[in-house]
């Protein structure tokens, strides 16, 4: 896959997930996609497949209704795309934190999407 193929992927699924767009999200997501996140430390926890997955992005949303994701850079390189970003909470008290995310995206739809996240 080539990297503006891979581009696209991403930031498609990144404008539904500041959109909270569950449908939308879903439909970008293989069957077996794995999401890592960036809690409990040290390592998160890992999500496999979509019922899975579906449900940890639910549970997000439902926790920061007004959360959303600012990508600072973006970048791919074949199937793989590293964003750093920053995730705000709550814009009224400045409720943020900074972090990348690593994805993979096989046959057009996004396969794995592994968080980390300063401090």
């Amino acid at each position: 896959m080539n990297e503006t193929t891979t581009l696209a992927i991403v930031e498609r699924f990144n404008d539904a997930f500041n959109r909270h767009d569950m449908d939308a999200i879903m439909a970008l997501i293989s069957d077996d996609c794995v999401f890592d996140t960036t809690n409990p430390a040290p390592d998160g926890e890992r999500f496999e497949g979509k019922d899975s997955v579906r449900q940890a992005w639910e549970h997000l949303f439902s926790w920061s209704p007004d959360a959303t994701f600012l990508a600072e850079e973006i970048f791919a390189c074949g199937d793989r795309c590293v964003v750093r970003w920053r995730y705000t909470w709550d814009s009224a008290t400045d409720g943020h934190v900074r972090g990348v995310d690593v994805f993979r995206v096989q046959d057009g739809l996004v396969a794995e999407k592994l968080s980390y996240v300063k401090g």
